[in-house]
């Protein structure tokens, strides 16, 4: 699957018809590109057009990579947190490899961040059992911020499950409404890769089935201390992660295996043909002896 929305436009200028014509033509180029192979396929464009490496660094999602700060603590590397070559830890707010002017958030947002990493480190152990988050803060201008809540988690390879990773990302724009309402503007990617071992006789195989969804959802709520901006965060991100996870379920899975079915039949379709025959058949005994 791969969701007509899955290069997030998020951080680009408020309209893409001002854009480059180059950076249109490689968004539109690497929507058309397989998702499998999303980093590859970013590390040829950047190399065919350096001068837009911030621009698309800053608008293709791809998988997320992770890290450990000097404490042994493991985070998550995306552009929302780099600055240069370095990446900021949200745990102990320095950048890897040091940086002696690196963007550092205000003391207000520090404290929210701080939290917020507490907070859905629980979420994560609870929904996810494993894996890593972090989250970040940054201000969009003197009484608006935004903020990126950030989970991995890599399957363990058992049975058949070769490799599988799930990396959502979660981007929320703040804007204070009034002393105590706010707008909430979230968007969300999730990116999704399984590869599965298929074997049949002496004969060996694999599938890959990896895509991107994105969706978005804006709120007006109620506020009050800091910790509120953080507790509607999380009902917003709770909220759709569970309906994300569902239409994934439901729709792309559970279409891909109708289409699946449709096309081959494992049993051979005489042999399903006999079996719908002889359920056919049992009933209608069954509903004759009903009737006696």
């Amino acid at each position: 699957f791969c969701d007509q929305a899955a290069l997030s436009c998020r951080r680009l200028q408020p309209t893409l018809a001002m854009a480059d014509p180059q950076l249109l033509a490689a968004l539109d180029l690497m929507r058309r590109m397989p998702p499998s192979r999303c980093e590859t396929s970013l590390e040829e464009l950047v190399d065919l057009v350096p001068h837009l490496t911030d621009d698309l660094l800053n608008t293709i999602d791809q998988p997320l990579q992770t890290a450990k700060d000097a404490q042994g603590n493991a985070y998550l590397l995306c552009d929302y947190n780099r600055d240069g070559d370095s990446y900021r830890s949200p745990w102990t707010n320095e950048y890897d490899p040091p940086l002696s002017d690196g963007v550092l958030p205000s003391p207000k947002l520090r404290a929210m961040e701080t939290l917020a990493n507490d907070i859905f480190e629980g979420y994560r152990e609870m929904y996810y059992e494993g894996g890593i988050s972090s989250v970040y803060f940054w201000d969009l201008d003197e009484s608006s911020f935004a903020a990126c809540v950030l989970v991995k988690k890599d399957a363990e390879e058992k049975k058949k499950l070769e490799a599988g990773n799930w990396d959502a990302i979660h981007v929320v724009e703040v804007r204070p409404l009034g002393p105590k309402r706010a707008a909430y503007k979230l968007t969300t990617t999730i990116m999704l890769r399984i590869k599965t071992g298929h074997a049949v006789g002496v004969h060996e195989g694999e599938m890959n089935l990896s895509g991107s969804l994105t969706r978005q959802k804006e709120e007006e709520l109620a506020v009050g201390d800091v910790a509120s901006h953080v507790a509607n965060m999380g009902r917003m991100v709770e909220e759709m992660e569970n309906r994300m996870r569902d239409t994934l379920q439901s729709i792309y899975f559970g279409k891909t295996k109708s289409v699946v079915n449709g096309l081959y039949q494992s049993g051979g379709a005489e042999a399903n043909k006999k079996k719908d025959m002889l359920a056919q058949a049992l009933m209608a005994e069954m509903g004759k002896r009903n009737a006696d």
